[in-house]
């Protein structure tokens, strides 16, 4: 597969930044250490402009090229998880209950990597925009950084970004044209009748039953309100209620992600939930209290650009390693805000065999940085030609 020499050379430098990184994890937007070591390689790697403290600790870092032209932006998101590690590696998070297992600490260190190269070669014209984004996880770090307006600052013309994708073939590349990943919105459902005895229901309104009622319903709204071919998900995660054997309790509550990529079909999910809730509610002769918050958009692809970035990713993965048509994806991404707001692409990259995303013992491939750093710098390289 053709790696960049250049960036090849940097292997075992990148890997030392990775697992800097990772033994360093930090979550959502309170990431001084991380933030801090970005700055500092970007400082000896020599780019032209770094702009530091946006959206907290997100990063924008500016490398010009040999002649003017357009911005285009590089985006690496940079917050790890509140997972306590099981990996067993010598550089293993060193911060109890917090790791990198979702491979952010891997994209930071192939943007770095793709810089590295850029700002040595600037075989470009035009500015490559680096961001490095807090916050991916939780908070939407996304969203802040476009609403303190990154994208106009920057003069950002287009924008991509690439997540590891452990268990698919290594050096693979997947998108597709249009809406990539779900939204999420998630909603929490209180339930309140009357407790009592559990010798005595007769004397009891029974939040149990209403909630094991609404949660059986909620599933028919996939199965009867929607098309055989419309992509949605309704999942309860959570029910919490009762603390004995004999105790009918006074309350309890449930939990539910709703995740769609159709702005329609979102719509319709919202109204069916609180439709459902509502109705069983007052058959059961409950009082509800319902939280519904919408959460990341579909992380919806430019076709354009989907299209183009998997032609530059086949110079770098080879012919037959890039699938331009993939199957859409259920889990969401805050990078959705950028492409709301800027055409642009969201690639998954196979790195080979492993524990998955979110898993204690998952463990981003340092041999698939310089193939990550080579996309990036590629991707930057092809869409600022030079004449």
């Amino acid at each position: 597969m053709p790696v960049i020499n250049r960036i090849a050379d940097l292997g075992d430098r990148m890997t030392e930044w990775r697992r800097w990184l990772h033994r360093h994890p930090e979550l959502e937007f309170d990431l001084p250490q991380t933030s801090a070591f970005v700055a500092e390689r970007l400082r000896e790697i020599g780019v032209d402009e770094i702009h530091e403290g946006i959206a907290q600790s997100g990063i924008v870092a500016l490398i010009k090229g040999r002649a003017p032209g357009p911005v285009v932006g590089l985006r690496a998101d940079m917050d790890a998880l509140p997972i306590t590690e099981e990996t067993g590696a010598d550089y293993a998070s060193e911060t109890e209950g917090k790791m990198h297992a979702c491979g952010h600490d891997g994209h930071t260190t192939m943007l770095l990597g793709a810089a590295a190269y850029l700002a040595e070669t600037r075989n470009f014209a035009g500015i490559v925009a680096l961001i490095f984004q807090p916050a991916e996880e939780e908070g939407g770090g996304g969203e802040v950084m476009v609403r303190e307006g990154v994208m106009d600052r920057f003069k950002i013309a287009r924008v991509f970004a690439i997540h590891n994708a452990p268990g698919l073939p290594f050096g693979h590349f997947y998108t597709t044209p249009g809406p990539y990943m779900a939204s999420v919105d998630t909603a929490w459902v209180t339930v309140r009748g009357k407790g009592g005895h559990g010798a005595t229901p007769q004397d009891c309104i029974d939040p149990i039953v209403a909630i094991t009622g609404m949660v059986n319903a909620l599933q028919t709204v996939v199965a009867r309100n929607v098309g055989a071919g419309d992509e949605l998900v309704i999942s309860v995660t959570q029910i919490h209620v009762g603390s004995a054997s004999n105790i009918i309790p006074e309350e309890g509550w449930f939990c539910a992600t709703i995740r769609a990529f159709d702005p329609a079909i979102r719509d319709l999910a919202e109204g069916r939930f609180r439709d459902i809730v509502s109705g069983l509610a007052a058959a059961h002769g409950v009082e509800i209290e319902i939280t519904y918050e919408r959460g990341y958009p579909p992380t919806v692809n430019d076709a354009d650009e989907a299209e183009f970035a998997a032609t530059v990713a086949e110079e770098i993965a080879g012919t037959g390693r890039v699938e331009r048509r993939a199957a859409r994806e259920m889990g969401a991404e805050d990078f959705s805000y950028m492409l709301e707001t800027r055409p642009g692409a969201y690639l998954f990259m196979g790195t080979g065999e492993g524990h998955g995303l979110h898993h204690p013992r998952y463990d981003f491939n340092d041999e698939a940085a310089p193939m990550g750093a080579s996309f990036l710098a590629r991707l930057a390289e092809r869409a600022l030609p030079i004449g």
